[in-house]
């Protein structure tokens, strides 16, 4: 019917309308006492109740409090911006400029100085304190000029937060560095053709990896209120590499097949030789931001790049639909044994089911399966490392809301990752459903 909801307002798409604070939750199962923390997860929850797309409404983070063995409480609070505060308000001028403070603030949630940053790639980061109010944003006392990713990278070997803004308007894409205090060290403007969209990037050890892909601003788009990004088949696809200290003139460019990436898995360096390990969409968005099934499917893909040569290698990895990669915290920008990802099946109108999550061996070349069981949808898998493990072992547990059509709530579900496919360990009844959302992290306590 004409009149029918977008999928991403229906079911557990659809937004929750309450902040609840519940303490001492049910548990089936027993809490690794090891997990003393906090497991956050962000989302779109648009205060009105309605969104012209499921990426744009204002951003709501729901959070279990976890400690030696007990479910403390659950909290979901929205992010209180001015986007919130105001929904009608327009964040994106006539020419294209976005009001920076004016976050929605939806996307991810991460720990990083002692800080609870909520982020959204147009914006400012935003703050949180361990209760989950909202404590202001954050420029880096003045020192952030643009954006600031969704998806910054946290390097295990210095403490780094490394990330990039990209904007409509030049500069399109700028590199930030933030130093293990959270101090701005270096912002390093990169040259790119046009105003592409860049929702994640990935650093290695030494390098970081740009993605300059044909998915692009779009204003008459955005003067409609809709997403206002495109396909281009006249933009070019190319993947750059700079030294993470690096300059715009240190840049190395590669071209590569036509794609979009939303999200990354990991990269690392074998010699002269990058590997880039990605999900990998083979075409998005012909109509601005149409989440319709008629995108291409997101399969697990490596990019090889020879310094040496100039060369790059492509090979698809595994061709199942999967999205939201994640390896294990010690990992980024080193060699990866283990990989995780969510299994998913978009629907013919979009949406869809998210039944499965997927665990690789790149050593042994398998991977395994943790079906949650019929109408149990899962979302994006968490690795947390046991205390003490080997950095490139299974050692530990994945983590993940899993919403239950059945009796139309959620759970938190952790999986013992050693043995991925058995029995979950615990199963925390939360009270009410959490919505089906995008990224978080498990923030562990300070020592």
């Amino acid at each position: 019917m004409a009149d029918e909801k977008p999928f991403h307002l229906q079911g557990n798409f659809a937004p929750t309308s309450e902040e609840l604070s519940v303490d001492e939750l049910e548990v089936e199962g027993a809490i690794p006492p090891e997990l003393c923390g906090l497991y956050l997860r962000n989302g779109a929850n648009p205060v009105t109740g309605e969104s012209p797309h499921w990426f744009l409404g204002q951003g709501m983070v729901h959070g279990v409090k976890l400690e030696r063995g007990r479910a403390v409480w659950y909290r979901n609070r929205y992010v209180r911006t001015p986007f919130f505060e105001n929904p009608s308000m327009q964040r994106i001028s006539p020419t294209g400029e976005m009001d920076r403070v004016a976050s929605a603030a939806n996307t991810s949630v991460v720990g990083h100085a002692g800080r609870i940053l909520a982020l959204e790639e147009g914006s400012y980061p935003w703050l949180l304190d361990a209760e989950l109010e909202t404590r202001g944003y954050d420029d880096f006392d003045g020192r952030l000029r643009t954006a600031f990713t969704a998806h910054p990278h946290f390097c295990p070997l210095t403490g780094e937060m490394i990330g990039f803004g990209y904007g409509q308007t030049p500069p399109y894409l700028t590199y930030h560095r933030v130093s293990p205090d959270g101090k701005l060290v270096q912002s390093e403007v990169i040259e790119v053709p046009g105003p592409t969209m860049i929702h994640d990037f990935m650093i290695s050890e030494n390098y970081a990896l740009f993605m300059d892909l044909p998915v692009v601003f779009n204003i008459e788009a955005a003067m409609r209120g809709v997403m206002p990004f495109q396909w281009s088949d006249d933009y070019g696809a190319r993947i750059g590499l700079m030294p993470r200290t690096g300059t715009n003139a240190d840049v190395r460019w590669f071209e590569i097949e036509p794609c979009y990436v939303f999200h990354t898995m990991n990269a690392w360096e074998e010699g002269e030789q990058v590997v880039f390990d990605v999900c990998r969409i083979s075409e998005l968005w012909r109509e601005a931001g149409d989440m319709s099934g008629g995108n291409g499917e997101q399969t697990l893909h490596r990019f090889r790049f020879d310094l040496g040569t100039g060369r790059v290698r492509e090979e698809t990895l595994d061709e199942r639909s999967m999205d939201f990669p994640r390896v294990a915290d010690a990992r980024v920008g080193q060699p990866n044994r283990y990989g995780y990802a969510l299994q998913f099946n978009l629907g013919e109108e979009g949406g869809g089911s998210f039944g499965a999550h997927l665990k690789f061996d790149f050593q042994s070349g398998k991977s395994e399966t943790h079906d949650y069981g019929a109408g149990m949808n899962p979302g994006e898998p968490a690795f947390v490392a046991a205390p003490g493990a080997d950095p490139d072992s299974d050692e530990g547990w994945v983590m993940s809301y899993v919403h239950d059509d059945g009796s139309g709530k959620s759970e938190l579900v952790i999986l013992d990752a050693s043995r991925f496919a058995a029995k979950p360990v615990a199963r925390i009844k939360l009270p009410c459903r959490v919505p089906y959302g995008f990224h978080g992290s498990f923030i562990k306590d300070a020592a």
